[in-house]
């Protein structure tokens, strides 16, 4: 009998360690683990909630976490997805994957960044820019718009990261909702005829415009001053500014709150902790990211979505776009 009872004791303890903790909280991001990873520690410290992060690569960026919640639809195993921009989003919301979250933050977030049933909610934003190496062209030679990357003179010497996957797919899919499929597929084609080097990722753009390889590429404002802070021989601007112009895409972080989480409260607090004036400082510090609340204390290089003209964008057609373009960029990018 004595034997009988440490077993069952034994087994007890087992049940109990392969047991989700109620004290936990499951987030997939596609943000970049240097900057992600510090602000959840401090929801982990500041909480109590021990939170367990699965997070995308470099190379499958926004892919590969939005691809495991699709599979795990029917079991779900995350509460939160991070995302680096609203599109993804969209595309989970359009598979009945997420659900509306409404709390008391929300409210500190402009209309326009957040879905209007609250299925995602954006805070802290990039932009899209032009990166330079100041040795290989000089600023009055530079691109005024995304669609000058087709002209003769710049030939061979600017690189897009691989339009598969991260905010590339972003910008392309928003490009084609603004253009038009027919013109969209002529101004990429146009690249392709001029030359462009698709690279890995933003960070590998950004590695080719430091080297001296390239003169130009398109990447993030993140990735643009992280290459400032590591060389002088590089800068960055804004697209599409002139009057007319499309604008510069800005894209906002964007989180949603995952149907049926398993640990539904802590994720709702997960949450709320993201969408806080202290996050958004925390990464502008961190990673140049412009916040969405105003008053938040940022950096003064952080620049001010009050100085750029952004970009017209309708999120859910541009999510509807990606899907829909998704099987011609491959073959683009194959070719």
């Amino acid at each position: 009998m004595k034997t009988m009872k440490y077993l069952w004791v034994g087994l007890m303890v087992i049940f109990a360690a392969c047991k989700p903790s109620a004290e936990e909280v499951t987030v997939y991001t596609s943000v970049d683990q240097v900057f992600s990873e510090p602000v959840l520690k401090d929801f982990e410290r500041e909480t109590g909630i021990r939170v367990k992060a699965v997070y995308d690569t470099e190379e499958t960026k926004s892919t590969g976490v939005m691809n495991r919640l699709i599979a795990e639809k029917d079991n779900p195993q995350c509460d939160v997805f991070w995302s680096g921009d609203p599109i993804r989003n969209g595309v989970l919301q359009s598979k009945d994957i997420t659900e509306p979250y409404q709390s008391a933050q929300t409210g500190q977030i402009p209309d326009y960044f957040k879905e209007p049933d609250n299925q995602w909610i954006g805070f802290s934003a990039r932009a899209r820019v032009l990166i330079y190496n100041k040795n290989l062209i000089a600023p009055d030679s530079l691109p005024n718009s995304v669609f000058d990357f087709t002209k003769s003179r710049f030939k061979g010497k600017f690189a897009i990261a691989n339009p598969l996957f991260g905010t590339t797919t972003f910008h392309m899919a928003a490009i084609y909702t603004a253009l038009g499929d027919e013109k969209g597929k002529a101004w990429m084609n146009g690249l392709k005829t001029n030359g462009v080097v698709i690279a890995a990722s933003n960070g590998d753009v950004k590695k080719r415009v430091m080297n001296g390889e390239l003169a130009f590429g398109l990447t993030d404002t993140d990735d643009a001053f992280e290459a400032k802070k590591e060389t002088d021989d590089v800068d960055y601007i804004f697209l599409d500014q002139q009057n007319g112009g499309i604008g510069t895409l800005i894209m906002p972080n964007a989180v949603s709150f995952i149907k049926n989480a398993p640990h539904a409260e802590n994720g709702k607090k997960l949450i709320d902790y993201l969408l806080s004036r202290e996050t958004e400082a925390k990464l502008a510090i961190s990673c140049a990211q412009i916040p969405l609340i105003q008053g938040t204390e940022v950096p003064d290089d952080v620049p001010s979505l009050d100085d750029i003209q952004p970009m017209k964008v309708d999120y859910q057609k541009t999510s509807d776009k990606l899907e829909e373009i998704q099987p011609w960029l491959k073959i683009w990018t194959e070719e």
